[in-house]
């Protein structure tokens, strides 16, 4: 029998603020990970001569320096920032739809209207009023995150908020290409535009518009070592290779865990970022409340992805890759392309992270490492027989390099090294149910206005953070843990 203070089960990223900011604020803390290495999602792997990002497509809330933004700030806090080098994308993205437009949106306000007017004209006046309210909606949003009471809020997050992303830009455009361009960061937050809350894409359109998207030299695996340098250097104690089988409770609150070897570690509080479901498996039938399991029962499991990782023996110019993200589709109708998400019918959209165009350091001179990612549900891989497993994904490969080859014809015949993960691939890595990497499904439902899951999980010293516990994506969850952990060293103080 050991004894901590806390004990964080998951080395995710909101595992990882979670411990080091426990730790640095002297609370004794043993970060808990089945994997070899720190990052869950934030990591990366080497094949041949290139190093592969695991899912770091755009990284959101740095800023340039000087600027007050919200992740940089969290990291300068933890003293990790100033150990990391950034690498700023200057576009958002580049949308594709074949026969109807090729846009390059800019990461800036001014800047994207002037080529989002310049691709489909006459909608300036209709844009800048569009941006004005997704610039509002994020204020207003953020201010009731912070607790503001309602009656100071502005009206137009009651208005416009929870409105399905379709019908507000129905309301500000005719144009179907325009609509379809602005609505292409859903696929970021795994919910078609009539299912996916208003705010929730103002919030993602802000974070890159304002603050512009970055990748880390080193990738996310850079990001995930200096957190875990923090908190060793803090006096923390991490155990890879390691499980937590249980949540020790008595009388309604924690008291420790038991790991996989037997041992059993007390503690008062235990932050898990493991998903819901696992957690609260481990806490034992027994000891779940009425309340959580009833909750529980009434919750979706959400999208995982299918992603083609290579290493290519050209450069990104001339394999025809002109910005770091391009979304590739093959038409205007994202409720098909969502609807193709739970099929094996060949990917009507995928994402394309070209990580050379501003070079993180995972590709040798004169090559690329590009990586092709869609939406997939897991449920489609599980009904696939073992024996068909290995054959049926590289099949659905060659479906995702049918489609980026609209962007870079021939890139076939540059392709060095390949690695292919599936859902089934997300699920054995993450230990998430269906390889969900946002956890629930982001719809309005599970939004913050509705669900409430890393403020209280109804077992006293239990606290839950990640995805599964709030809104899934990179900047959000490494927000998470550090929220989850001022709260509990609040709680402790009173």
């Amino acid at each position: 029998m050991a004894d901590v203070d806390a004990v964080v089960i998951g080395a995710g990223n909101a595992g990882l603020t979670a411990a080091a900011s426990l730790q640095r604020a002297g609370v004794r803390t043993l970060l808990v990970e089945r994997h070899n290495v720190p990052g869950g999602c934030a990591t990366s792997f080497r094949r041949g001569r290139f190093e592969f990002e695991v899912a770091l497509h755009q990284l959101s809330g740095i800023g340039r320096e000087g600027e007050e933004a919200p992740l940089r700030g969290l990291l300068d806090g933890l003293g990790v920032a100033e150990r990391l080098e950034f690498v700023e994308e200057h576009d958002l993205y580049r949308a594709v739809v074949p026969g109807e437009y090729d846009v390059t949106v800019p990461a800036g306000w001014e800047a994207a209207v002037d080529a989002l007017e310049a691709a489909f004209p006459g909608n300036r006046d209709r844009l800048t009023r569009f941006f004005d309210l997704v610039r509002n909606v994020t204020f207003w949003q953020i201010a009731a995150r912070r607790r503001m009471p309602a009656e100071e809020l502005d009206p137009v997050l009651f208005r416009q908020g929870l409105r399905p992303v379709r019908d507000v830009l129905d309301e500000h455009f005719e144009d179907a290409g325009l609509k379809s361009v602005l609505a292409t960061y859903w696929s970021y937050l795994g919910q078609p535009p009539s299912r996916l809350a208003f705010q929730d894409l103002a919030l993602t359109l802000y974070a890159y518009l304002e603050f512009k998207p970055w990748h880390i030299r080193g990738g996310s695996q850079a990001m995930s070592g200096a957190l875990l340098d923090v908190f060793l250097e803090a006096g923390g104690e991490i155990r890879f290779n390691t499980a937590v089988t249980g949540i020790l409770s008595e009388g309604g609150r924690v008291k420790g865990v038991r790991l996989d070897d037997g041992e059993e570690i007390t503690a008062q509080d235990v932050v898990s970022n493991a998903s819901l479901p696992l957690t609260y498996a481990m806490l034992g039938e027994a000891a779940v409340p009425t309340a959580v399991r009833d909750d529980l029962a009434s919750r979706r499991i959400g999208v995982s992805g299918f992603v083609l990782h290579m290493g290519l023996d050209a450069t990104p110019a001339e394999l025809g890759f002109t910005t770091s993200t391009s979304f590739v589709n093959t038409g205007l109708d994202h409720e098909a392309t969502y609807a193709a998400t739970r099929t094996l019918d060949a990917p009507r959209g995928i994402c394309v992270s070209s990580y050379d165009v501003a070079p993180i350091g995972f590709a040798p001179a004169g090559a690329t490492h590009v990586s092709l990612m869609t939406l997939q549900y897991g449920d489609v891989w599980e009904r696939i027989p073992a024996a068909e497993y290995a054959r049926a994904k590289f099949r659905y490969a060659e479906k995702l390099l049918d489609r980026v080859e609209v962007i870079a014809p021939g890139i076939r015949d540059a392709i060095e090294e390949v690695d292919v993960a599936t859902p089934l691939t997300m699920a054995r890595y993450l230990g998430h149910p269906g390889g969900a990497f946002y956890g629930y499904d982001q719809d309005r439902t599970e939004g913050w206005l509705y669900r409430n899951d890393e403020r209280e999980s109804h077992v006293r010293g239990l606290h839950l953070a990640g995805s599964w516990a709030a809104m899934g994506g990179f900047q959000p969850t490494l927000e998470a843990g550090v929220r989850v952990a001022r709260r509990l060293i609040r709680g402790k103080a009173a």
